[in-house]
């Protein structure tokens, strides 16, 4: 058996054409406002892109950036006048901050109906009460890729190996909303390979490249690989398999790779997200759809 692709990039743009349709219909223009602070190299392209992703869509996509020097107390006051501003729909804080800010003070100083990254506390209290939230984005474009399969979720034994705030525990909620059987995994998990192959569905999402090895899946199961691990030259020419290289391989030698074995797993799964061009893609696409959803609910 050798698995079939997710495409998350073809996932992601149906998912784009369909948050265009829907801003077409609006007598206004969604306004999304993405909020830096500092210059980490990666925050920085991520925020641009998503800035540039809701322009193309036809959002009104703003990209605030402050140095890293910021106070606490400024960035409060950053977010408490976007929250007044009726021309604000979405916002959100670029992770990681400075650590002279307290992340969580920040992401509850978020309005909740504005907060597209759906981080707030009452978000997440509504999402596990299985209430109308908006849903983080990584989980809620898992789904989507998942339904793309055409498989179904009910009854199903869904495994998630992570337990974070921003990817576990909403998947997990996300899962159980649709009737999946759930296992949350963890670092204190014992013998988790042996509760990975009771997966029909697995999503790896624990941050740690190709841990998710062929043992840990059981024949036919759905694999999602939630993972994005920048993995240095010394060790991707080791980490990636032979057959992988021409694809992950950058010309200084690096590799982003997911948490899962991709060439090995591929061999057992019934269906696979590759990295990158699976679940990736779906983030941008879901914080779009977010906050067009935001932007109707707030202005109905």
């Amino acid at each position: 058996m050798t698995a079939r692709i997710i495409d998350g990039k073809a996932v992601a743009l149906a998912t784009e054409q369909e948050v265009g349709r829907s801003i077409s219909l609006l007598p206004y223009r969604p306004g999304l406002v993405a909020v830096r602070v500092g210059n980490d190299p990666a925050s920085e392209i991520y925020v641009r892109n998503k800035a540039k992703k809701a322009r193309e869509l036809g959002l009104e996509g703003t990209e605030l950036v402050f140095p890293d020097t910021m106070s606490e107390a400024e960035l409060l006051a950053e977010v408490e006048r976007l929250n007044a501003d009726d021309a604000v729909d979405g916002i959100l804080v670029q992770l990681p901050l400075p650590k002279q800010i307290d992340a969580r003070k920040v992401i509850d100083k978020i309005a909740p109906e504005k907060d597209v990254d759906g981080f707030h506390a009452i978000n997440v209290g509504m999402l596990h009460l299985g209430r109308t939230a908006l849903v983080p984005c990584t989980p809620a474009g898992v789904m989507r890729l998942i339904d793309s399969t055409g498989e179904a979720i009910e009854g199903k034994h869904a495994v998630v190996i992570g337990r974070s705030d921003i990817v576990g525990k909403p998947m997990g909620a996300l899962l159980l909303e649709r009737n999946a059987t759930l296992t949350i995994c963890h670092s204190r998990t014992r013998d988790l390979p042996s509760v990975a192959r009771e997966a029909d569905i697995l999503v790896a999402a624990i941050g740690r490249p190709i841990f998710v090895t062929a043992d840990f899946v059981k024949p036919g199961a759905i694999v999602i690989d939630v993972g994005m691990n920048r993995v240095g030259p010394q060790f991707a020419s080791q980490l990636v398999h032979d057959t992988d290289k021409s694809r992950l391989l950058e010309k200084n030698g690096s590799a982003l790779l997911g948490d899962v074995d991709y060439a090995r797993v591929r061999e057992i799964a019934s269906w696979i997200t590759p990295v990158p061009g699976g679940v990736g893609p779906m983030t941008i696409a879901m914080l779009m759809r977010n906050t067009v959803i935001a932007a109707e609910r707030r202005r109905a």
